[in-house]
């Protein structure tokens, strides 16, 4: 059994020390517009990466930038002491599309502090993720308890399509007694929390075909069926009146432990007044263990330049989140029958695939996940953790819990229910990162206290 390295008290003094710097670098990474989607200058991922191996460097970590047919990951590494166990640290330093700028009260990649909050594209996701792992690292310098290796990928929101490669390259080099993945968050503001589950998802295209070409809408309009119509018809069977998916097939349950007010839920989703919420049961059960789709967007004419004229195709992109216990190819193959078997009026129907990821469940029980919460519940002022669901999905999780079976994967983050990720203003709460980044910390020195053997 290996002692603690240094005190509670010490580790919450030393993270207080470095936060100012900490903060400063996160500014730093934030002004960096790393979007690995298609269509964006993917130089800024390469600036990325390399701000970020700068940052590892200066952690005194054995650092190499690598790739795998995709964008850049970093990757570094310091050996444990005699004895410590070994812990990987995952975040990933690429973003989000911003969107409609006009959208944004401020430049999205110029930081700014508002009321508490910076403000900034990927402020909360994942950037301060990476900072709350270095923060960890400045916070002990020399006198690190525990080995670590920094996972930082640089294609996360893009679908992760290199990362199963990277991992399967760098299996020997990444392997851990314990992973800590920051791509999460808290039930609230005071409230740190564990993830144990989330959604997989699947991505399709859907066109509806009713005419080889446009035709004139006064001409043969009532006979003859309009794509978008017919689009519109179909995407209408994908819910019950209830607003439950009705797609034959999908996975659900329930089981959510925790209770999510429907007045706190409203507010912190910024539902209109009137609107209703859709579907049936409890809202954690809604949002954790039961499927959802959407309607992610339509190609059909814009308003302002639709001609009198009947649209021959429209497309639509749909999403499916599927509930932890579902699998992505099966539930796929439901949706597509769907689709197809519901075509209104003859119209043609094609469904094409676009990506998939595995739901997941943790056993979120043994000693590291103890040290986890005892870390938590000191850095939030004897504040119980809780359990919790996530509705987003990340796929990769599934791939850890296969490649390394014997570690216990910590899924924490950032975000809390107002950072606004993937949207406009996205936003950190400074108070809550400060608590992140001591409960880092503080978890590296209990896990060393744990040791490898997995007891105190």
């Amino acid at each position: 059994m290996t002692s603690p390295i240094i005190s509670d008290a010490e580790v919450l003094a030393a993270v207080e020390r470095e936060l100012p710097g900490v903060r400063a670098d996160l500014e730093r990474l934030v002004r960096i517009p790393g979007i690995a989607f298609e269509g964006f200058d993917h130089s800024h991922v390469e600036r990325s990466a390399e701000a970020v191996a700068e940052l590892l460097r200066g952690c005194d970590l054995d650092v190499k930038v690598v790739r795998s047919g995709g964008q850049p990951a970093v990757i570094g590494k310091r050996p444990a002491p005699p004895g410590a166990p070994t812990v990987l640290l995952y975040a990933h330093h690429d973003v989000q599309p911003v969107g409609d700028l006009s959208l944004w009260e401020s430049d999205p990649f110029e930081p700014v502090e508002r009321d508490g909050r910076l403000y900034g594209r990927g402020a909360a996701d994942d950037k301060a993720g990476i900072m709350a792992h270095v923060a960890a690292l400045r916070a002990f310098g020399d006198r690190l308890p525990v080995g670590v290796v920094l996972f930082i990928e640089g294609e996360e929101e893009y679908g992760s399509d290199s990362l199963e490669r990277l991992l399967a390259e760098h299996r020997d080099e990444i392997a851990s007694d314990v992973i800590v993945i920051a791509d999460s968050g808290n039930w609230d503001i005071g409230v740190p929390a564990l993830t144990t589950s989330l959604r997989g998802i699947v991505n399709c295209f859907v066109e509806v075909r009713t005419l080889d070409h446009a035709v004139h809408s006064g001409m043969y309009g009532g006979a003859v069926p309009d794509a978008l119509t017919a689009l519109v018809r179909l995407l209408a069977t994908l819910h019950d009146d209830a607003g439950d998916v009705a797609v034959a097939g999908l996975v659900g349950r329930g089981g959510a432990t925790v209770d999510y007010p429907e007045d706190r839920f409203r507010a912190e989703a910024g539902l209109s007044e009137g609107v209703s919420l859709i579907g049936t049961g409890r809202i954690t059960d809604r949002i954790w263990t039961k499927p959802a789709l959407a309607v992610l967007g339509v190609d059909a004419p814009a308003t302002g330049e639709a001609p009198n004229a009947l649209v021959p195709a429209a497309k639509a992109k749909l999403s499916v989140r599927l509930a932890p216990g579902d699998d992505p190819k099966r539930a796929y193959a439901a949706l597509s029958e769907h689709l197809t078997s519901h075509a209104p009026w003859g119209a043609r129907v094609t469904v094409t695939f676009e990506h998939d990821g595995d739901p997941c469940v943790i056993d979120a029980s043994g000693p590291m996940f103890d040290a986890a919460r005892d870390a938590f519940r000191t850095a939030w002022d004897g504040t119980d953790p809780v359990d919790i669901g996530i509705g987003g999905s990340i796929p990769f999780i599934a791939t850890f819990q296969e490649m390394f079976p014997q570690a216990a994967i910590l899924v924490t983050g950032v975000e809390d229910p107002n950072a606004r990720a993937h949207g406009p203003n996205e936003s950190l709460h400074l108070g809550e990162f400060a608590r992140v980044c001591a409960a880092e910390a503080l978890l590296l020195a209990k896990v060393a206290a744990v040791g490898t053997n997995g007891t105190r």
